[in-house]
């Protein structure tokens, strides 16, 4: 019965049979926890009682009052300057390795390594890194610079510096390796051109690589201001958010387990969610290209 189908029938069923797999795991793992999470914000609920009793918007009307849970907002600015700088370096490497350096394939697994690594590991290195008279003091002494040591997460005042800069080291990778490829991309003949008509090295940044990438930077912005707003790992893993390290989404995570108000800890991760999905929008509309 299926042979005596046409070629494009065929071909619709497969894609679909294909498809549906896929999509269930979508609709159960992503979709029908998204509304149940949904639901359970206009509830007052401890996450374990079988009654749940209603209470509307009161949730969300608690987040947007007590200034205690957006002023933990102010620590994401650090994750977001540091991803605008993870960026930034990322392409000045993808820029220099595209050329014909000397040992460009060792030093392409060298700055796409700390990704491959997972946050638990690279946040557990680094408690060591920061730690008093740890590596990162060692080499200050080292180097004469005894002056600079500080109590890299013990100081309340440049705890989110260092813990950025974890952030900056763990992700460079990814966007150098997404940079990379898309310079990679770029006909050999269009830089030769370039050169033939005199174009600095400057310029052909400007005009002929950064447009090449244009479209990855755009796809880096959003996942940096998603980023910025819900990290986790990091943060949870050094400090567990204390000494002025909280981020939202620690903060949400110990609204729910910890304080048993899975109701309220609901609400605020909607909130995040419509904030990423603005964030989004907004971005597609600055860099919508012209038709």
């Amino acid at each position: 019965m299926f042979s005596k189908l046409s070629y494009k029938k065929q071909k619709n069923i497969l894609i679909t049979l294909f498809l549906v797999i896929p999509l269930i795991f979508l609709i159960t793992f992503t979709y029908i926890p998204t509304f149940n999470m949904v639901r359970y914000s206009f509830y007052d609920w401890n996450g374990f009682s079988p009654n749940k009793q209603w209470i509307g918007v009161n949730n969300y009307i608690e987040v947007f009052t007590n200034k205690d849970y957006f002023t933990v907002f102010e620590n994401s600015v650090y994750y977001f300057v540091g991803g605008i700088i993870q960026l930034i370096i990322a392409f000045y490497l993808a820029a220099v390795l595209s050329t014909k350096t000397k040992w460009k394939n060792t030093f392409k697994a060298l700055f796409f390594f700390p990704y491959l690594i997972n946050s638990v590991a690279v946040s557990l290195i680094f408690i060591f890194f920061f730690r008093p008279d740890g590596t990162l003091d060692s080499i200050l002494k080292l180097l004469g610079l005894r002056a600079l040591i500080r109590e890299w997460i013990g100081n309340e005042h440049i705890i989110n510096l260092s813990l950025a800069f974890v952030s900056i080291w763990r992700y460079m990778g990814f966007n150098f390796i997404v940079f990379l490829g898309a310079i990679q991309s770029i006909s050999s003949e269009v830089l030769e051109a370039a050169d033939i008509d005199g174009a600095n090295e400057w310029q052909k940044v400007r005009f002929i690589l950064l447009p090449s990438v244009k479209r990855m930077v755009q796809l880096a912005l959003i996942l940096n201001v998603s980023g910025a707003i819900s990290v986790f790992e990091i943060p949870f893993i050094m400090t567990g958010g204390a000494n002025n390290s909280m981020t939202f989404v620690i903060q949400t995570v110990y609204t729910a387990f910890k304080f048993n108000r899975v109701g309220l800890a609901s609400a605020m991760a909607v909130i995040v969610l419509l904030i990423v999905a603005v964030v989004t929008i907004l971005q597609q509309s600055l860099f919508k290209e012209e038709a």
